[in-house]
């Protein structure tokens, strides 16, 4: 099992980078938390998982240690394959993931593509637990994501429209703390001046 790997960046795209360490070059998978972290022109250590199937040795990527684990966990719960744990990865930190489980709250899970009513509630149902335990998560805690019909428009326009995910994320929320009653026009509109 291959742990980490420590190289130079010689590729980096938001889904995987490639590590060059000792002339060989590593393909890895990665989330956009940890693509957002990584500095192209400074070596880098990333934490991996390896999974060995029969037509491909692959390995997946992070920056910390912390996301390598909810990564486990999430691929432990029947379906939910590599693919979708890094889906969910990318569109959460590893923090909220933790919140989103501790908290019970199936409609976050559903909003990530590829994860069904079922899927969700099973993935709550078996971490739940290992999540209050092992890193001391009370479920009382305030969620830090708004979600709302509003929002989920609003990132889809933007997306469409080629913006990035991440950055239209923080930008639409910041927009609904300020204003809750506003229209879905009028957020993409705030968002796209904010850009």
């Amino acid at each position: 099992m291959i742990s980490f790997i420590k190289g130079k960046v010689f590729e980096l795209t938001p889904t995987y980078v490639v590590i060059d360490n000792h002339n060989i070059g590593y393909h890895i998978a990665i989330s956009l938390n940890t693509y957002t972290k990584i500095q192209p022109d400074k070596e880098l250590l990333v934490y991996t998982v390896q999974i060995i199937r029969d037509d491909a040795h692959l390995l997946y990527g992070f920056y910390e240690p912390l996301e390598r684990e909810i990564f486990k966990l999430l691929i432990s719960v029947s379906g939910i394959g590599a693919n979708t744990a890094m889906l969910i990865l990318s569109a959460m930190t590893s923090k909220e993931v933790q919140q989103v489980i501790a908290n019970e709250d199936v409609a976050a899970f559903k909003s990530i593509k590829g994860i069904g009513a079922k899927t969700a509630q099973r993935a709550i149902i078996e971490l739940k637990d290992k999540i209050l335990k092992t890193y001391d998560i009370s479920p009382e805690m305030q969620q830090t994501e708004i979600s709302s019909p509003v929002k989920d428009e609003a990132l889809s326009a933007l997306e469409a429209l080629g913006f990035p995910k991440k950055r239209s994320e923080k930008i639409v929320e910041q927009i609904l703390k300020e204003n809750p009653e506003i229209s879905l026009e009028k957020t993409i509109k705030e968002a796209l001046k904010r850009f």
